[in-house]
């Protein structure tokens, strides 16, 4: 039985590869050319391809009996929404409409925790709560919410699919690395003078790829599951680097408001630089933004667990030290 991943050169992609061939499945991953070191040297059959090319799509899905669509654009910078949009709704679509074509007996969706509308602001947020395809969310947010709606499209035509939600990921086995990964290694070489108020929910690779396999065993078609961990602070979280790197954590706590302020500042000065900002408006909209998540529905129909964030840190730093990233 063959299984295709789309997206498997990043993280998420490269941590399910490996559990998957554990499992001993035939696996072939869609990949654009560039950085595939997530999954270079493994007994895999790569295949170059583009989700905006509907015929590569195609070609990949042939003989496929399960799809994992990883594959998406994340963006915290307003320059990017075009992309966003086109890779994670008009991709996703092409993803849909191939799995049918080509037969696909179960696709699992990864969409994310941006999809939920966060208001009201003070009730957590589980899987009845409305999706953020609102006029004033982030193009993120919205594009996500947009994917799965393309998903439950390609359900009502026929096609065996489950949607899971994860929250921000963690861990070992991140090559690129991810915008979660590059905040351990900037804490870790103290390229971050302060912290910022705020926090969000972390959540651990391996615990992700474990509830992505379990939905496509036990997951129920046209259904989605939040896929979360632990809610720090971001306090906390350095203080958890610190603990696993001894590197000294910041001391000093920006207030939201003055991060508000210097945020212009700080996309400008990227723009200039050419480098990628630290914060942005839309990252401090996510930190100070609802990020109370409830996965018991995951934890019930999935048996879907979840480690302590110590050890999840703890691992990424030992290997980012193991691969030379630190």
């Amino acid at each position: 039985m063959l299984v295709v991943l789309t997206g498997a050169s990043g993280h998420v992609g490269g941590n399910l590869t490996r559990a998957l061939l554990e499992q001993g499945r035939k696996i072939r991953v869609l990949v654009r050319p560039g950085d595939t070191r997530a999954v270079d040297g493994l007994p895999v059959e790569q295949v170059t391809g583009d989700l905006l090319d509907y015929q590569s799509v195609v070609s990949a899905f042939t003989g496929a009996s399960v799809v994992y669509h990883l594959a998406a654009r994340i963006a915290i910078t307003r320059d990017e929404d075009e992309e966003v949009f086109r890779t994670n709704v008009e991709g996703t679509r092409n993803v849909v409409n191939a799995a049918l074509q080509c037969g696909v007996r179960r696709m699992v969706h990864f969409s994310s925790v941006h999809a939920y509308y966060q208001h009201p602001m003070d009730q957590p947020i589980d899987e009845t709560r409305p999706l953020a395809d609102v006029e004033g969310e982030l193009a993120y947010d919205r594009s996500k919410a947009r994917g799965e709606k393309e998903v439950m499209l390609g359900v009502q035509r026929g096609l065996d699919a489950v949607i899971v939600n994860p929250g921000a990921v963690m861990g070992p086995i991140d090559y690129k690395p991810s915008p979660m990964g590059q905040v351990v290694l900037d804490l870790c070489k103290r390229k971050l003078p302060a912290l910022i108020q705020g926090g969000y929910d972390w959540v651990d690779v391996r615990d992700v790829v474990n509830g992505a396999m379990a939905a496509e065993q036990r997951g129920r078609t046209g259904e989605k599951y939040l896929l979360t961990g632990h809610w720090r602070s971001m306090k906390e979280l350095a203080a958890l680097v610190e603990k696993a790197s001894g590197v000294p954590a910041p001391r000093m706590i920006t207030p939201m408001w003055l991060a508000q302020v210097a945020a212009p500042l700080a996309e400008t000065w990227s723009k200039v630089t050419k480098t990628r900002p630290k914060f942005t408006s839309s990252s401090l909209r996510i930190l100070r933004g609802n990020s109370r998540f409830v996965c018991n529905k995951a934890r019930r129909e999935l048996g879907y667990t979840t480690r302590p964030l110590e050890e999840t840190i703890q691992d990424a730093v030992d290997w980012f030290k193991a691969n030379k990233l630190l």
